[in-house]
């Protein structure tokens, strides 16, 4: 049976006295959808099959329905014996979040709550689960431990509440929940939150749910209310300069900047540590120890910035969100939205923004698509808009000034006899951004790009013309004429349909060859690809660096074939022209020259 909450309720009619005077001191007033559903006449009892966004309140809405099971009408929880109810989380985080909001919640129903996690003490965790609790908290693999043991009795279970399931089974948890689930009583509660119903969590509620009650909260047709989507269209070579313009346009309290590999997340932690950002990295190369200093210092707000894998993400729940980037694109629309879902949480307001390479739009349109999201295109934020918006940002702060005590007053006018209003404010000006890290000037798009989102090309001449101009003194001072034989010329996948430009080609081509721009000759930039030269002495080493492109970059670089991208010679009977190395239409390689009758 399927449910779709409808309005919310105006107060939490049907949960249980003592956790309605733990809400009403927390100052909860209404309940959340998700909430709302758990406490419908219908869902008392029941195993639930719950899909919820994270976020969403769901840690307090399953913490309202275990309460008519565990209490069973009583005001208060008995003297603590053997756990009554069991809650599992992938991660120690999530766990750890889950604990804290149960001790409030059933603190004046008189609950012991236990956590049973990995990284912390398991002798601790031992004496408190020896000496008796209502309720357990913990991950997969820690609660396997101590039921094998023998120190987790889960004889007396009357619920079990799997949180984030689907995180669980992409963590490999699968055979863990199996062994806990079948551990415990068959005529247990099971109670099942997931964002997600995939193929395996219908499979594991079928095995180890009765008769359970659906429950969807998730509003399809706008799932994404509190979130406004950015697609920011880059440069291949300046995805680090756009994270630093965004961070610094946006100023939010607290943001999260997602990449794909361990190396990526250290290379640009250590990219913003080093412009002055107070930033953390996450990843799975850390210790317990130094993940969870890295958490709390986000937490309490010594850094605002957490660079992190996907796999190193998940639990986390930070507050005051505001700003999610993907450094690099998501490989599929779950981890689209489980990235994203990071910031929009509980009714407030975030920022989700996609850095999209020019070789890479196709992709991210076909995965905002497959999401149902409608993102906004445009440009990274330009070093001249956050200047303005730190005008902006110093005048509200001055405005929010209170009024200067006597002292102040004294040395402000001991300032203004020595100085003059001007120079006293450029100092302030001064100091205030000495605190911030500067912009990135980044490489704009010119004016052919946007002809060509138009539909207008301009003529084959022109064109032509306009690659001599765009090559001429850019060439790295590679020799030409005579001795050209000294270069070798390669063929990139990049070309004008990709915004290819000498300006951001040339830092590619070094990055990915390894090599620098003195070994990097002419470069001929066309509608489907792009011609260069490397110096001979250089060739072999750049062939075989370019050839361990990584898996994930779109532009691939390959040895062109003979002749190709060779302008014509002096002295071969053809007549030079501007268009000589001109391809047609459809991308194909330059003409030969033809040679002239005799």
């Amino acid at each position: 049976m399927d449910i779709q909450p409808d309005a919310p309720l105006t107060a939490f009619a049907g949960s249980h006295p003592s956790l309605q005077r733990a809400l009403q001191e927390r100052g909860f007033h209404e309940p959340t959808p998700v909430q709302a559903a758990v406490l419908r006449p219908d869902a008392e009892g029941r195993d639930l099959l719950v899909s919820a966004q994270t976020g969403s309140g769901k840690t307090v809405a399953y913490g309202l329905a275990l309460a008519s099971t565990l209490l069973d009408g009583a005001e208060r929880f008995q003297r603590p014996a053997e756990p009554l109810a069991l809650v599992i989380a992938p991660t120690r985080e999530l766990a750890l979040q889950v604990q804290r909001e149960l001790i409030w919640l059933y603190g004046p129903a008189g609950a012991r709550v236990a956590s049973c996690v990995g990284g912390m003490d398991i002798r601790r965790e031992a004496r408190a689960l020896a000496d008796g609790c209502h309720l357990v908290v913990g991950t997969p693999g820690r609660l396997r431990d101590h039921l094998e043991r023998g120190r987790l009795d889960v004889t007396q279970l009357k619920a079990v509440v799997l949180d984030e399931a689907d995180e669980m089974l992409d963590l490999g948890f699968r055979e863990d929940l199996e062994f806990i689930l079948d551990a415990t009583p068959p005529e247990r509660r099971t109670l099942l939150f997931s964002a997600t119903i995939p193929r395996e969590i219908a499979s594991l509620a079928r095995r180890f749910q009765r008769n359970a009650l659906r429950i969807d909260t998730i509003d399809q047709s706008q799932p994404h209310g509190d979130i406004e989507y950015r697609a920011v269209r880059i440069a291949p070579n300046e995805i680090e300069h756009a994270v630093v313009n965004l961070l610094r346009f946006f100023e939010v309290r607290g943001a999260m900047v997602f990449c794909h590999t361990r190396e990526a997340v250290r290379h640009l932690h250590g990219s913003l540590l080093e412009r002055g950002f107070d930033a953390v990295a996450l990843s799975g190369e850390l210790t317990q120890p130094e993940r969870t200093r890295a958490l709390q210092a986000l937490r309490d707000g010594r850094a605002r910035v957490c660079i992190a894998t996907d796999v190193a993400a998940r639990g986390i729940d930070l507050p005051d969100l505001g700003l999610v980037i993907h450094a690099d694109l998501p490989s599929d629309r779950d981890t689209l939205l489980h990235r994203s879902g990071r910031t929009g949480r509980a009714g407030r307001k975030g920022v989700c923004v996609l850095l999209v390479p020019y070789t890479r739009r196709r992709r991210a349109e076909g995965l905002l698509a497959q999401a149902g999201i409608d993102a906004h295109w445009g440009p990274p934020p330009s070093a001249d808009e956050i200047r303005i918006r730190d005008q902006e940002r110093l005048g509200r702060e001055l405005n929010a000034i209170d009024e200067g005590q006597e002292d102040d007053l004294a040395m402000a006018q001991a300032l203004l006899d020595e100085h003059s209003a001007e120079e006293i404010a450029a100092a302030l000006v001064r100091l205030y951004r000495a605190q911030l890290p500067a912009p990135e000037e980044l490489f704009e798009a010119d004016s052919k790009a946007q002809d060509d989102r138009r539909g207008r090309r301009r003529s084959e001449e022109d064109r032509a013309g306009r690659e001599k101009r765009e090559t001429r003194g850019r060439d790295g001072g590679a020799q030409r004429g005579p001795d050209v034989g000294n270069t070798v010329w390669f063929r990139m996948n990049v070309g004008r349909r990709n915004n290819a430009d000498p300006r951001w080609i040339l830092p590619v081509i070094c990055r990915l060859g390894h090599v620098t721009r003195k070994d990097v000759g002419t470069i001929r930039i066309f509608d489907r690809d792009t011609k260069f030269e490397i110096a001979e002495h250089a060739a072999a080493r750049f062939a075989a660096s370019a050839a361990r492109t990584p898996d994930d970059e779109d532009i691939r670089i390959e040895p062109a074939a003979p002749g190709e991208g060779r302008a014509p010679r002096k002295g071969d009977g053809s007549k030079r022209r501007s268009g000589s190395e001109k391809p047609s239409r459809k991308g194909a390689p330059p003409s030969k020259p033809k040679r002239n009758k005799r």
